[in-house]
């Protein structure tokens, strides 16, 4: 696998931020997500204890297929986040009893300030 990917995201602060993930094997198929469960964590380090971490929503696509992640930055979290601040993040995959776990792609989330709720 060519797992992780690198994509990194510039934020404003307090708006919804989606993106879709579809992964794929060595040989360029659809990586059967089957068995998996998806999660996308924001760090303020890549480190096993940041000062500061949250979890964002990551869900399948279609919850039949399993092909495609939807993963969101929600108002909700996005608020948690603080302007002028780089943040780290992955997003993973794992089968419920830990036995593997790929991490699909991770990055920077630059935030900038939004007007609105200044």
């Amino acid at each position: 696998m060519a797992f992780p990917a690198t994509y990194n995201i510039n934020y404003y602060k307090g708006d919804t931020y989606s993106f879709e993930i579809s992964p794929k094997d060595a040989a360029g198929a659809v990586f059967p997500l089957t068995g998996y469960t998806p999660s996308m964590m924001i760090a303020s380090a890549r480190d096993h204890a940041p000062d500061f971490s949250i979890t964002a929503t990551a869900d399948f696509n279609d919850p039949t297929q399993r092909t495609t992640i939807i993963c969101t930055i929600t108002p909700t979290i996005g608020r948690q986040l603080t302007a002028g601040t780089q943040y780290v993040y992955d997003v993973q995959i794992a089968k419920t009893d830990d036995s593997e776990v790929y991490t699909l792609l991770t990055g920077t989330i630059s935030v900038t300030a939004d007007v609105t709720g200044a």
